[in-house]
C-alpha cells in the first residue's frame, strides 16, 4: 500500500510538474507580445510562432516568467520530500527535455528544415538552456536537504569542478561564434568574455582541492566560478552552459557538504592585500599614462587616469583604446588586465589558504600535558612531546592528547596519540577532522607498528621510516668478540681517569648547568637545535624527575661530555636526547657512557634505553638486500651523510646489537610526500625556515 501511495504521488507530481511548464509557455504567449522592454532578447522563445522576430521575448521578461515556474518546480520537490540533489537534476532534467522538444518542433515546422539540423540548433538556444539552469538551481535552493553528510560526494563534485576547469581552458583556445548575448549590451564585452573563460577555468581547478576537503570558502568561490562561466558559455553559445550550470546546481544542493569555515583572521589580511594590490595598479596606470601624455589625443587628468586604467582593468579594452594609439595603446591594455588577473589569484590563494597556525603557550595545557606523559607515556618517544614547540590537541574529557605543529600548512604530528587505549581512536579521528576542518595536510612521524592499523582505520596511509635502536638493559653485555670495540672504548676511558656521574635533572646545581650548557653550545656551534619528534628542545626542559645526565669527567673532575635522557617511567625506559661532548675528548667517550647508563638503568628498575633514531636503516644497512629502487634511494641517502649524518647514526647504534623498532611516517596521500618531507625538514630545523608563522 505504501509502495502505491508513492507511485501515486510521483504521478501526481508528474502532472502537476507538466502543468507548470505549460503554464510557463502559456504567459510567455500572453505576455511577451504585449510587452516591450530594453536590452536582449530571447530567440524562440514562442514555439511555433510563424511571424518574423515574434518569436523573441525580452530576457529580462523569459527570466521571471522562467524563474517563477523554477520556483514553483522547487517548492513542489519540497513537498514530495524529493532531496535536493535530486530535485535540482530532476527539475533541469524535465525541463530541458520539454524546452529542447519543442523548440527543436517548432523550427523544424517553421524553417521547414531537416529534423537533425532543426534539433541541433534548437540545442544551442538559450530558451533551452536557461529555463533547465533556472529550474536546476531552484530545484537545488528549495528542495529538502539530505540529513547525511558525504564525503565521497564532496570529491566526486571537486573532480567534475576540475574537468569543467579544463574543458574552460580549452574551450578558450576554440574557435567562436559571432553571435553572443552580452555583445548585445556592450561591443565590448565579447572580448572580456574569451579572455576571462581561461582563468575562470584555472580558478576551477585550483578551488576543486578545496572542495574535495569540504571548505565552504572554496565551495562559495567555485559556485561563483561556475555561474560565471555558465554565463560566458551562454555568450558563445555553446553546450558548455549545460555542464557549468548543472555542476552549480549540484554544488548548491550539495552546499551542506562544504561546511568547513576559512580562518576568520584572513579576511582583514585579505582587505590589506587588496588595497596594496588596488593601490599598485592604479599606480602603474598613472605613472604608465604619465609617461604617455604627449602621444594622448587628450591631456593627461587624475580622472582621465582613473577612467583608462579602470576600464582596462575589466577587460573593456583589450583590443586598444580610442584615446591611446601606437605601440603604448597596444600594450597597456593588456599588462594593466594581467596585472587584475594576478592580484585576483593571489586574493584567490589568500582567501582559500589554511588556517594560520597559532602556537599553543598555555600553561594549564602544558601541565596537562605532563600529566599524560606521566600517566601513559608507555612509548620511548613520548617523553619528547613535552618540547616547547609544539601545541595539544586534547580529546573528550582532556584524558588524551595528540601534539603536533603546522609547518607549511602541514599538520606534523609527534609521534603516537597519549591516552587511555579506549580513547585513543576517538582523539585520533576528532585530531584529522580538527586538521582537515583548518585546511592542514597531515603527517605523523615516528609511528610505532602498534599504530598503524588505527590509522588506516582512519584512511591514512603508512611509509616506512627507518629504525629505533633499542637496547635491552637486563640481556644487555660487553662479553664477545663482536661487541669488543665497545668494551675496548670502556676500558681506554676508565685507563685514562675518566668518571661517570648520573644525575638527574632535579640535582643539577647552578654551576652543573652552566658548564653541561657550554658542553652543548661548543659541540653545537652554529648550527640550530635539531629534533622535533625524537629529541628535547632545551637541556632543562624536563625537570625533577623526567630527565637523566650521564656526566663524563676528565682525571681533573671538568665535565667533558654527557648524555642527557628523557625519561619514562611509565615505559620504564630512557629516551637519548643528545650527547654533545668536547672536541678534546677520546674517541670511544659516548660508547663508554652508553654502557655506563645501562648500567645505572640496571640498577634503578629501567627495562629499556632508547638511543638515536636511525632513518632509513634498513636501506642504509651495509648487508642489506635491495631492489633496483632501494639501490638508487640508498645511493641518494648517502650522498646526504654529510649534512644529515644518516649513516653515522646507524653506525654507532649498530655498535651495541640492540634491538631494531620500526618507525614509519603516517599521511594521506602519496601526493603530499614533497610537501611533508619539506615540512618535516623544516620542523627538525634543517631548513633555514621553522614555520612557525606559516600556515
Amino acid at each position: 500500500m505504501r509502495r502505491l501511495t508513492r507511485v501515486g504521488i510521483g504521478a501526481a507530481a508528474v502532472v502537476v510538474a507538466f502543468a507548470i511548464v505549460l503554464a510557463a509557455n502559456g504567459w510567455l504567449y500572453l505576455v511577451g507580445p504585449a510587452v516591450h522592454l530594453p536590452g536582449p532578447v530571447v530567440g524562440e522563445a514562442l514555439p511555433l510562432d510563424e511571424l518574423s522576430k515574434h518569436s523573441s521575448v525580452p530576457l529580462v521578461l523569459f527570466v521571471a516568467v522562467w524563474g517563477t515556474a523554477a520556483f514553483a518546480l522547487g517548492l513542489l520537490a519540497r513537498a514530495v520530500s524529493l532531496g535536493r540533489l535530486p530535485a535540482a537534476l530532476l527539475a533541469g532534467l524535465f525541463v530541458a527535455f520539454w524546452a529542447y522538444l519543442t523548440t527543436g518542433v517548432s523550427i523544424l515546422v517553421v524553417r521547414q528544415i531537416a529534423a537533425e539540423s532543426a534539433f541541433r540548433d534548437a540545442g544551442l538556444l538559450r530558451a533551452v538552456v536557461l529555463p533547465a539552469l533556472l529550474a536546476g538551481l531552484a530545484g537545488a535552493l528549495l528542495a529538502r536537504g539530505d540529513a547525511v553528510e558525504r564525503p565521497k560526494m564532496r570529491v566526486v563534485l571537486a573532480w567534475f569542478t576540475a574537468a569543467a576547469g579544463v574543458l574552460a581552458v580549452v574551450d578558450s583556445f576554440l574557435p567562436e561564434h559571432s553571435a553572443t548575448l552580452l555583445s548585445e549590451f556592450a561591443p565590448e564585452v565579447r572580448p572580456v568574455a574569451s579572455a576571462l573563460a581561461a582563468p575562470l577555468g584555472l580558478a576551477l581547478v585550483y578551488v576543486s582541492r578545496g572542495l574535495a576537503r569540504g571548505h565552504h570558502r572554496a565551495w562559495q568561490l567555485a559556485f561563483g566560478l561556475l555561474i560565471g562561466s555558465t554565463v560566458i558559455h551562454l555568450v558563445h553559445r555553446d553546450y558548455g552552459a549545460v555542464v557549468t550550470g548543472m555542476l552549480a546546481a549540484a554544488l548548491l544542493a550539495r552546499r551542506a557538504d562544504f561546511a568547513h569555515p576559512g580562518d576568520p583572521a584572513t579576511r582583514a589580511r585579505l582587505l590589506q592585500r587588496l588595497a596594496v594590490i588596488v593601490g599598485g595598479i592604479y599606480a602603474y596606470g598613472f605613472m604608465a599614462l604619465w609617461a604617455n601624455r604627449l602621444a594622448a589625443d587628450r591631456p593627461f587628468s587624475v580622472g582621465f587616469a582613473v577612467r583608462e586604467t579602470t576600464t582596462t582593468l575589466v577587460g573593456g579594452s583589450l583590443r586598444g583604446s580610442q584615446h591611446l594609439s601606437g605601440p603604448f595603446g597596444s600594450w597597456f591594455g593588456p599588462s594593466v588586465f594581467a596585472l587584475g588577473l594576478a592580484g585576483a589569484a593571489a586574493l584567490l590563494a589568500a582567501w582559500l589558504a589554511p588556517w594560520r597556525y597559532r602556537h599553543d603557550e598555555d600553561a594549564r595545557c602544558r601541565g596537562l600535558a605532563h600529566r599524560l606523559v606521566a600517566e601513559w607515556g608507555t612509548d620511548t618517544l613520548a617523553p619528547f612531546v613535552l618540547r616547547a614547540d609544539k601545541s595539544y590537541f586534547f580529546g573528550a574529557g582532556e584524558r588524551s592528547l595528540v601534539a603536533y605543529r603546522v609547518v607549511g600548512g602541514v599538520a606534523i604530528v609527534s609521534g603516537d596519540p597519549l591516552g587511555p587505549p579506549e580513547e585513543i581512536d576517538a582523539v585520533t579521528g576528532d585530531f584529522i577532522a580538527h586538521a582537515r576542518s583548518r585546511g592542514w595536510r597531515i603527517a605523523i612521524l615516528g609511528v610505532s607498528e602498534e599504530c598503524l592499523a588505527l590509522y588506516r582505520r582512519h584512511g591514512l596511509h603508512a611509509l616506512y621510516h627507518g629504525d629505533e635502536a633499542v637496547l635491552d638493559v637486563a640481556s644487555f653485555s660487553l662479553e664477545g668478540r663482536a661487541i669488543r670495540k665497545v668494551r675496548q672504548s670502556t676500558s681506554r676511558l676508565l685507563a685514562a681517569g675518566y668518571t661517570a656521574d648520573v644525575v638527574r635533572a632535579a640535582d643539577v646545581g647552578r654551576a652543573l648547568r652552566v658548564e653541561l650548557a657550554a658542553i652543548a653550545a661548543e659541540w653545537r656551534g652554529s648550527a640550530p637545535e635539531r629534533g622535533f619528534v625524537m629529541a628535547i628542545d632545551t637541556l632543562f626542559r624536563l625537570d625533577g624527575n623526567e630527565a637523566v645526565f650521564v656526566i663524563a669527567r676528565s682525571p681533573d673532575g671538568v665535565p667533558q661530555g654527557f648524555l642527557h635522557y628523557a625519561v619514562s617511567h611509565r615505559g620504564a625506559a630512557l629516551s637519548l636526547s643528545t650527547m654533545p661532548r668536547r672536541r678534546t675528548t677520546p674517541n670511544g667517550l659516548n660508547e663508554w657512557l652508553v654502557c655506563e647508563s645501562v648500567a645505572w638503568a640496571r640498577e634503578n628498575g629501567f627495562e629499556r634505553i632508547s638511543l638515536n633514531f636511525a632513518p632509513f636503516a634498513a636501506v642504509l644497512a651495509p648487508e642489506a638486500v635491495l631492489s633496483g629502487v632501494q639501490r638508487v634511494q640508498r645511493q641518494a641517502l648517502l650522498a646526504l651523510k654529510g649534512h644529515f649524518q644518516l649513516d653515522n647514526l646507524l653506525l654507532f647504534n649498530r655498535k651495541f646489537f640492540p634491538r631494531w623498532q620500526r618507525r614509519f611516517v603516517v599521511f594521506e596521500s602519496r601526493l603530499d610526500l614533497p610537501r611533508i618531507g619539506v615540512a618535516a625538514l623544516s620542523a627538525e630545523s634543517y631548513l633555514p625556515f621553522a614555520g612557525k608563522r606559516v600556515a
